[in-house]
């Protein structure tokens, strides 16, 4: 069965399954949600653990004589694959259906992946381990989330922040959890207080302790364009300059959506609803929000011109014209955003 997060624990607690299978590539939150398994069945008495790391060159051979090697009187044991990748191949496939036909009371698997993708999730025998299980699929908090979760965090250790200082620390370690945790720490230490007693949080504390730990992907400068964000989108740009990405990776990966996007975008034009086309387009629940944002917002006009616009700096960036890449990226998610648009610019 497919559980969320919040799940886990009533899930524990309530069902007796032979398997957890934990995907996603937000590092903290795939360790907490393991290491709540592992404590609710180390209370249980699986003392024992085994951790095999799997790769290209693992021998599933040596996971099938772990969970079949148990003598009458062998200590319950937690056996956990941690996957480099999302994908297996045959042999680990049938080595996992073949654990599943006789799984046994002692042994509980637990397997930490890589976030999988919609194909994967939903091959035949993938469902197969599903229904056996329980599969937990970690989603990374968005912007908006993200004030919520660090201010519950931030609660959890007794610190209340005002309303700025969350904010400034929002924009501190944006996309970059594990070192949300660090500076919590931080702030606990320097504030130093009483026992019980709760640390009251304001902007200046921040701006002394915490450092700025924002870790950019070009996913937050493409969510940040389509939700009409157009400062934020300029910020996650030059910070992915500054750390030396290569701007063809960039660009490629705004063409994508935005080819994406024109199907959808041509629906609504034709009358229909904005639910109806994401349902059809398999559109993930936790971009949602971008997609209504910008199928609501731009016409298929303006993308056919933003793609135009993108072949032209795809030009730039290989030398066949003499316009900056950087600046033309800047200007093309301008237009994404909805501050400037294509039309605009060639109009000028």
């Amino acid at each position: 069965m497919k559980i969320k997060a919040e799940q886990l624990a009533s899930t524990l607690k309530n069902k007796n399954l032979a398997l957890y299978w934990i995907s996603g590539d937000e590092t903290l939150l795939t360790q907490e949600a393991a290491d709540q398994v592992r404590h609710h069945y180390r209370n249980l008495g699986f003392l024992d653990r085994e951790v095999f790391n799997v790769d290209r060159s693992f021998d599933w051979q040596d996971f099938s004589h772990a969970t079949s090697n148990l003598s009458l009187f062998a200590e319950q044991k937690l056996i956990e694959l941690r996957l480099t990748s999302s994908k297996l191949d045959e042999a680990g496939k049938q080595a996992l259906q073949d654990y599943l036909t006789t799984p046994g009371s002692d042994l509980l698997l637990l397997i930490i992946s890589p976030k999988l993708e919609s194909g994967t999730a939903n091959t035949k025998w993938f469902k197969t381990i599903e229904a056996a299980g329980a599969y937990l699929p970690i989603w990374p908090i968005n912007r908006d989330g993200l004030s919520t979760w660090l201010a519950q965090r931030l609660l959890r250790e007794g610190i209340s922040a005002e309303p700025a200082a969350l904010q400034l620390l929002v924009d501190k370690v944006e996309g970059n959890l594990l070192a949300a945790m660090q500076e919590i720490e931080k702030l606990k230490l320097m504030a130093n207080p009483a026992q019980h007693a709760t640390i009251n949080l304001d902007v200046n504390t921040v701006m002394q302790v915490v450092a700025d730990s924002s870790r950019y992907t070009v996913y937050h400068l493409i969510d940040a364009a389509l939700l009409g964000e157009a400062a934020r989108s300029q910020k996650i740009l030059a910070a992915l300059k500054a750390e030396g990405i290569f701007p063809l990776p960039i660009l490629g990966a705004i063409t994508r959506e935005l080819r994406q996007l024109l199907p959808m975008i041509e629906k609504r034009q034709q009358g229909q609803g904005i639910n109806a086309i994401m349902q059809t387009a398999h559109v993930w629940f936790n971009r949602k929000q971008v997609v209504r944002s910008a199928i609501g917002r731009i016409k298929s006009r303006e993308i056919w011109l933003m793609l135009e616009h993108a072949r032209e700096i795809d030009q730039s960036i290989k030398g066949m014209l003499r316009t900056n890449p950087w600046d033309e990226l800047s200007l093309l998610l301008l237009s994404i955003s909805g501050t400037s648009t294509v039309t605009a610019r060639q109009a000028s």
